[in-house]
């Protein structure tokens, strides 16, 4: 099975990319809970609550266990929350078996999992409505705040997804959550957060918090403890340092962009933002529908990621997708998600069509191109993994930043179905 028309030659390339990271997990973890001295304030017999997020964090077992071993060795009892808003379809088995999704139970971390979707009112924000906690993590004596510091695909500021967004969005389960991102339609991020900040140190037991930075590679780059009241104060530079490391494409612009898999396990957007280069629009704190870079004509979305669990949030940034995504989706716990989030756009279906070779046909048939053969097209494994991507020999290779090496030429090949490859499953043929 054959395009309609011809398409220009493709290069399966490597970025070079920078690759800081940690080499020993547990020791970096003990080493930086040892630095804050937890045993001058958790005393043998107390509790601790641990957050544990909806994202594909890497190593983040590891970093559970590590935290879990340094908390018994202090004679404390440790235990996991999972602190991910509405996700898991907004209910505790939901989200338990989120976590178990990413190899996250009481047998591989050694600590109990602690499921509710209830709250507990710990006061009013500046906005007049209420702030809420984990009602099980509320009676804890104390709750460290375990989250990776990335850029947002939709708040910016000098906070952004990190300790602070834990504390509020994680933690406020699914009524937070939704009441936070109620008054976030119409108010900008960063006071908001900066205001509610200071109300959750003050009225729950927020002791610490283990900062995680991955690299370009999704590897573990940087872990650090923050004590709870430096969080406001540590967490733009540790935001900083994320963006400096994070991956992006080495284009400025795209006619069709090609995303193999998207789930809630590699974004909150299901694609990251900051990478594909389109961010939702809707509210005062996303009026660039598109970032200066790259610009992104046209995005085709093929698979939804297993771990993602039915969850498709994010596929209404994309322009085509494939029957099967649909056919994937848990439409419920997508729409749950969305409307927590106040992004109905988010779970709009786009077109889609039974095979890659029909979306592909359409996608550059609507890029406004003169020819075909003029089509910039690049294609990713996903938004966290772009170390190896293809490209078309429509780009100057010698003008890409960061730099990139040819690995090897690609044919643009369907099977029986109309269908590509996975760009995974090349990629490991071609090193």
């Amino acid at each position: 099975m054959s395009f309609r028309h011809p398409l220009p030659g493709l290069r399966l390339v490597r970025q070079k990319v920078d690759s800081t990271r940690e080499v020993d997990i547990s020791a970096a973890v003990k080493r930086e809970l040892d630095r804050l001295k937890l045993g001058s304030t958790i005393k043998p017999g107390e509790s601790v609550a641990l957050t544990a997020g909806s994202r594909g964090i890497a190593n983040i077992p590891t970093i559970l266990r590590a935290t879990v071993e340094v908390l018994r060795g202090l004679g404390a009892n440790p235990f996991i929350v999972p602190a991910m808003g509405s996700h898991g379809g907004g209910t505790a088995e939901g989200q338990t078996e989120v976590l178990a999704g990413y190899g996250i139970t009481e047998a591989t971390i050694g600590a109990p999992i602690r499921a509710s979707m209830e709250v507990v009112r710990i006061g009013d924000h500046t906005e007049g409505g209420p702030v809420y906690i984990d009602r099980i993590a509320s009676q804890a004596d104390h709750i460290g705040i375990v989250a990776r510091i990335k850029p947002h695909t939709s708040f910016q500021g000098t906070i952004e997804s990190g300790l602070v967004k834990m504390m509020m969005i994680g933690l406020g389960k699914h009524e937070g959550a939704k009441e936070y991102h109620r008054i976030l339609v119409r108010k900008p991020w960063e006071p908001f957060a900066r205001s509610i900040a200071p109300i959750v140190l003050a009225k729950t037991p927020v002791r610490f918090g283990l900062a995680i930075v991955e690299n370009a590679l999704d590897e573990t780059a940087h872990i650090e403890g923050v004590p709870a009241h430096q969080f406001l104060d540590r967490e733009p530079a540790l935001l900083q340092m994320a963006k400096k490391h994070m991956p992006r494409l080495p284009v400025d612009e795209v006619d069709l962009l090609i995303i193999d898999e998207i789930g809630k396990d590699i974004s909150g957007s299901g694609a990251d933002t900051n990478v594909m280069g389109r961010k939702p629009s809707g509210d005062v704190n996303e009026r660039d529908v598109r970032n200066t870079r790259p610009l992104v004509h046209r995005i085709f979305m093929r698979e939804l990621s297993h771990h993602s669990q039915g969850n498709a949030a994010g596929i209404g940034l994309a322009d085509f997708t494939t029957d099967r995504l649909v056919a994937s989706m848990d439409y419920s716990s997508t729409v749950i998600n969305c409307l927590t989030a106040n992004h109905p756009l988010a779970a709009a279906v786009p077109i889609h069509f039974p095979s890659d070779r029909e979306v592909i046909d359409a996608a550059i048939g609507t890029a406004g191109l003169k020819s075909w053969m003029d089509a910039r097209i690049t294609w990713i494994i996903d938004t966290l993994r772009v170390e190896y991507l293809a490209v078309t020999a429509t780009y100057d290779l010698s003008r890409m930043d960061p730099a990139v090496e040819v690995v090897k030429e690609l044919p643009w090949t369907l099977d029986g179905n109309g269908n590509l490859s996975k760009l995974a499953s090349i990629v490991r043929d071609s090193i």
